[in-house]
């Protein structure tokens, strides 16, 4: 087998690290070509490679680290559009990962999530982690700990918990079908909405009161419903809006008596800057 099929060979497992780094497909295509570059041009076209999938896992994993550093240090403005894979790229890899997953990877510091994605996604031993970070093996599980700890968040999971998730999944459900008699019935009779302007619409109410009122206006927000995801918001079950897996909104979603009491959309940057995202407990 030719160098070139060996690659191509790794290449799906290589892309899917690489996204999962990044969570950028484009950024992720990128890693990876460059990583058979660097192959290519090893002495005596890898002939000294013993374990080749290791080797690409390697370089692969040091490309993201680099670029989740130089992320880090580059305003916003004067980070590069990448045109292909397209939007819809990042989209696919939102509803593969998960978004709430994405939020999260997102706010880790680089060698976190590097460690995080390597062990507990791909079960990369601690051995092999610790010198791709060019840290111990013993320092690579904490900080793949630290990472897990904020990817988790923390909710006491009892029989509330599970009443209160229910509930936010039926609403879910409902809104992303644009169902008015699924929300009535998921809506408490006197439920209040609240939404930060940056998720409206111009001249639309900020505040809405009452289940028609408050169905009628979910309903306008059904499309958008079908990009969101449950996920645990300041440790409470609510949802997050993040269509390409990068963060634009969130509700808070407040239970009482089996039904939804209040939910209020943050979109405001400032505002969502201060929020926890994790993932919902499996």
């Amino acid at each position: 087998m030719t160098l070139a099929h060996r690659f191509e060979a790794e290449r799906p497992r290589l892309r899917a690290l690489a996204r999962r780094m990044l969570g950028s497909a484009a950024e992720a295509e990128d890693a990876v070509q460059e990583s058979w570059l660097r192959l290519v041009a090893a002495p005596d076209s890898a002939a000294g490679i013993g374990n080749l999938a290791a080797w690409l896992t390697t370089v692969v994993s040091r490309i993201c680290l680099d670029a989740l550093r130089a992320r880090r240090e580059t305003p916003v403005e004067q980070v590069p559009d990448h045109g292909v894979p397209g939007p819809e790229d990042d989209v696919a890899l939102a509803d593969e990962v998960g978004r709430a997953l994405l939020v999260v990877l997102a706010t880790l510091a680089p060698a976190e999530r590097v460690a995080f994605v390597l062990h507990d996604l791909f079960s990369v031993p601690f051995d092999a982690v610790g010198p791709i970070l060019d840290r111990t093996p013993a320092t690579a599980k904490k900080l793949a700990s630290r990472a897990r700890l904020r990817v988790r968040g923390t909710a006491v999971v009892d029989a509330e918990f599970a009443e209160h998730r229910a509930v936010v999944a039926a609403f879910l459900a409902a809104a992303r079908g644009g169902d008015l008699a699924a929300l009535l019935e998921v809506l408490a009779p006197d439920v209040v909405r609240h939404a930060d302007a940056a998720a409206l619409p111009p001249g639309a109410a900020a505040v809405l009161r009452g289940a028609d009122a408050v169905a009628r206006g979910t309903t306008a927000f059904a499309d958008r419903a079908r990009r969101a995801e449950p996920a645990l918001i300041d440790g409470a079950v609510g949802l997050v809006l993040a269509p390409d897996g990068r963060l634009t909104g969130v509700l808070k979603v407040t239970v009482a008596a089996g039904r939804v009491a209040a939910y209020e959309v943050i979109a405001d940057p400032e505002r969502l800057a201060k929020v926890v995202v994790a993932v919902l407990p499996a």
